[in-house]
C-alpha cells in the first residue's frame, strides 16, 4: 500500500465531509476550494471512493458529494485501499523464502500497521474535531 497525495487529499475531503455536512451534499467545487487543488483532480479521487462505495454521488445542480449511509464504519483503511487499491507496500521481497527472518519482521511490521488503520475511523476524528474549542 503506498500513500500518495491522491490519498492524502481523499482522507481529507471525507474528514471535511464527515465534520460539516455527513448527509448534505457538498459540490466539487466547494470541496476543492477548501484544499486549494483543482476540481479536476479531486473529481478523480472523488470518483474512486465513490466507485468504492465510500461517498455517494448526485447530478444535478443540487448535486454533489456526501457520505454513504452508515458512514461511521469507514475506516482509514478503507479510504486508503479505494485510491491505492489492496497493495502492500512490501510488494517484493529479495528473498521469497518464507522462512527468510527479515520477510517475518516486514510482514509482521505490516500487519500491525494495517490493523491500526483498520480500526481508526473517519467518525472518531470527526467527533475530535466537532469538540475542539
Amino acid at each position: 500500500m503506498k500513500y500518495s497525495k491522491a490519498t492524502n487529499y481523499a482522507l481529507h475531503t471525507m474528514l471535511y465531509l464527515a465534520v460539516n455536512t455527513p448527509e448534505n451534499h457538498i459540490g466539487v467545487h466547494q470541496l476543492a476550494e477548501h484544499q486549494k487543488v483543482s476540481t479536476t483532480y479531486l473529481s478523480k479521487i472523488l470518483t474512486k471512493l465513490v466507485k468504492s462505495g465510500i461517498v455517494e454521488s448526485i447530478s444535478g445542480a443540487s448535486g454533489g458529494y456526501k457520505l454513504r449511509h452508515n458512514w461511521e464504519s469507514i475506516s482509514f483503511l478503507d479510504i486508503i485501499r479505494a485510491i491505492e487499491g489492496p497493495s502492500s507496500i512490501f510488494d517484493y521481497c529479495v528473498d521469497h523464502n518464507p522462512d527468510c527472518p527479515i520477510q517475518k519482521v516486514i510482514f509482521s511490521a505490516e500487519e500491525k500497521m494495517l490493523n491500526e488503520l483498520r480500526n481508526k475511523k473517519m467518525v472518531d476524528l470527526a467527533k475530535q474535531i466537532k469538540v475542539a474549542p
